[in-house]
């Protein structure tokens, strides 16, 4: 048989295929086995997403371990949004879930109603083109955005009427729907959703993609509207971050639909109160489909603030003013008063006991109640009157111009081309003690004229220093924390109002005796503490403690931080000059005629203070009565005078009008410092029967008649 031969060049043919298939063989070997993982890795590396869903807030408490403000679960319908997702399959879901759910459709912008229309009805929207504009747009004298703006404008009412009940359900859900980012979970529903509404959707779950039910949260405040302003107010799921902080809360790993603090304590812990939330990591391919998702971390609720408050006595407080306030407004000359407050402060460590301030106004049916105002202790300043008589004597100790001791002749002041100046009683000789304790006028002016170097003479003029002792008196009162931020930790503190209308010696001798400068019941407070305390002004607080949250709703988690007394400075004064007005104030309220022994010559805890009486003019909510002559009155008090552990501020401005009114300043304060020892005496009595240390406002300590005249 005859052998065939392959022909050579076939040979090579194979041979060079066999070569090529090899070399392609290991190649894509080499591509599968060696560099697959970053191939995998390259499909899916432009959608590594980290998600953060958020968490509960920390909670509240105040200094007793009572729960102020804590969450309230709510049931939740959320979506999440893929990548890829079109406005289509958003709105085919929204139309799905518009079925199951409820929605308020009230608050839909008129714009997003015509966007919706033109949506529903494409051929339609076209049509309100004119034939002449559609050329003008293939000419490109019309573009796109231009084109769609009249289609905009000439939707009509009746076409946005057209809508049924469910189209708008539709078009609120779709609205939800959009206002989240890519893969970052947004409420759709937290408000009312119902169990049939949450069972409904969690079984469908399947023919809606993207949605899930969950559980939410929001802000649940334990005691009403008690020390409501000062908590503040959280956003909410709509309102997300407000537009001016945004930058800030992104750059901080925030999500644009984050619930954050928008006033006062919420607002000032926001770091400490938001919590830390869980991580999820979602893993996409290019076109935007989930691959896997795995939980990077696990959420934690945010950290809880224990207060120095003590809600007992806050509530007590409030009630007083309250009583005290409808009381006095069913009496002559009291039409105008409308707000009253109220600071309580533990004087050696600045411990915000109870800060309460009300304010009378009108409710949305036209009925006259009493709102929570407690945020006016140190956002709103008044004339105080004769209170900081204190801070003034001190001056004149510290400047020479007085001395320990020092009389002075308490006379009608008869200055050349000036109305007479007195005091509300002509008391005759009188040292800096009974200056203090009947409130006179007369001993403050001359002090503060010879402190500017002048010399009264009757009916002569006052060649006085009036621009240098403005400066020396406004610098004095600062140590005290008059005129100036006295620094508690909550935000918008305000330092109050100087007298600017001249700097005549009359205005000087008005600023003596509390008539010029405005302060904050707050200043009022840190002023008195400073002087109980013995020369230290120590900055107040309301946050005592940052605690771990724990499981257990009874109970408080390990402290993380305490909040430690700071002595913002030391008044330079003489301890002897100290005692010596700590000495007129306890006869203010414990000494034969002082301006307060009426009221407090009774009190078991031997309280000292200041009364204070401002001429005024109303400049309140009804401006039909601006310029109206009214009085301030103020109290500042601590107890017991020696060793004091409790200092108050009240403050009634615009009390009265007219020559008489109640002393309404006296009723609270003494109804406040009773309240307060009382609260302490039951507390110890039930710790004696118990054997158990019960909870107490005291911390570690050791470190007026009515006037018809100005100042008292």
């Amino acid at each position: 048989m005859k052998k065939t031969h392959v022909p050579f060049r076939l040979n090579m043919v194979f041979f060079v295929v066999f070569v090529l298939f090899s070399i392609l063989i290991l190649r894509l070997g080499e591509l599968q086995i060696v560099f697959g993982d970053d191939f995998k890795r390259e499909l899916q590396r432009t959608a590594d997403v980290t998600v953060n869903n958020p968490v509960p807030r920390g909670k509240m408490y105040d200094r007793n371990g009572n729960t102020i403000v804590d969450n309230s679960p709510l049931n939740a319908i959320t979506y999440t949004k893929s990548q890829n997702v079109t406005q289509k399959e958003m709105l085919d879901t929204a139309g799905k879930l518009a079925k199951l759910i409820t929605m308020d459709t009230s608050k839909i912008p008129i714009r997003d109603k015509k966007d919706f229309w033109i949506t529903q009805h494409p051929k339609e929207a076209k049509a309100k083109i004119t034939k002449k504009e559609w050329a003008q747009y293939n000419q490109k004298k019309l573009d796109d955005t231009q084109i769609y703006q009249l289609e905009l404008d000439r939707v009509t009412d009746q076409e946005l009427n057209s809508f049924s009940k469910e189209e708008l359900t539709t078009l609120a859900i779709y609205r939800q729907f959009n206002s989240g980012f890519a893969l970052t979970p947004q409420i759709v529903k937290n408000k009312d959703v119902t169990p049939e509404e949450y069972a409904i959707v969690s079984e469908n779950l399947e023919n809606l993609p993207g949605v899930d039910t969950t559980t939410d949260w929001e802000r649940k405040y334990d005691y009403g509207t008690t020390l409501k302003s000062i908590l503040g107010d959280v956003t909410t799921s709509d309102q997300g971050i407000p537009k001016e902080q945004l930058d800030k809360y992104l750059a901080q790993g925030y999500s644009r639909n984050d619930r954050v603090g928008k006033s006062y304590l919420e607002l000032k812990y926001e770091d400490v109160l938001h919590g830390q939330k869980a991580k999820v990591k979602s893993v996409t391919d290019k076109s935007g489909k989930v691959l896997s998702t795995e939980t990077v971390s696990e959420g934690k609720r945010g950290d809880d603030l224990v207060l120095t408050i003590d809600m007992d006595l806050q509530q007590q407080v409030e009630k007083i003013i309250e009583e005290e306030m409808w009381s006095a407004k069913s009496k002559p000359n009291t039409g105008v008063m409308d707000r009253a407050f109220v600071v309580v402060m533990n004087p050696n460590t600045g411990e915000i006991l109870s800060m309460a301030g009300k304010l009378i106004g009108k409710d949305k049916n036209g009925k006259t109640v009493m709102n929570d105002y407690a945020s006016g202790t140190f956002t709103s300043s008044y004339n105080v009157g004769s209170a900081v008589k204190g801070a003034t004597v001190l001056t004149g100790y510290q400047t020479g111009a007085i001395k320990p001791g020092s009389i002075q002749l308490d006379e009608p002041l008869k200055i050349k081309n000036t109305p007479i100046k007195k005091s509300w009683k002509t008391f005759g000789a009188i040292n800096d003690l009974r200056a203090l304790q009947v409130s006179s006028n007369v001993y403050m002016w001359k002090t503060v004229i010879a402190m500017a170097g002048g010399k009264y003479v009757p009916n002569g003029t006052l060649n006085m220093n009036t621009a240098k002792t403005f400066n020396t008196m406004r610098q004095s009162f600062a140590q005290f924390g008059l005129g100036t931020r006295t620094g508690i930790d909550l935000p918008n503190e305000m330092n109050g109002f100087q007298g600017t209308e001249n700097n005549s010696p009359g205005k000087l001798m008005d600023l003596a005796i509390g008539q010029y400068d405005t302060y904050t019941p707050m200043q009022l407070a840190q002023y008195v503490s400073t002087i109980a305390n013995g020369g230290n002004r120590v900055q107040p607080h309301i946050v005592k403690e940052i605690r771990e949250p724990v499981m257990d709703s009874n109970t408080v988690g390990p402290i993380i931080e305490e909040i430690e007394p700071k002595v913002l400075n030391r008044i330079d004064m003489k301890d002897a000059w100290i005692k010596r007005v700590q000495e007129g104030f306890r006869m203010v309220m414990q000494v034969g005629d002082g301006t307060a022994t009426s009221t407090f010559r009774s009190a078991p805890y031997s309280p000292a203070g200041k009364t204070g009486t401002a001429q005024a003019f109303y400049d309140g909510s009804v401006k039909s009565l601006h310029g109206t002559e009214v009085w301030n009155l103020s109290l500042v008090s601590y107890a017991p005078s020696t060793n004091p552990e409790v200092a108050i501020a009240v403050v009634v401005p615009w009390a009265y009008s007219g020559n008489s009114g109640p002393s309404i300043n006296n009723l609270i304060g003494r109804r406040v410092l009773d309240a307060y020892f009382d609260l302490k005496k039951k507390r110890q009595l039930t710790e004696d029967v118990t054997g158990t240390e019960q909870p107490t406002t005291q911390t570690s300590s050791n470190t007026s008649q009515n006037s018809q005249q100005t100042g008292q």
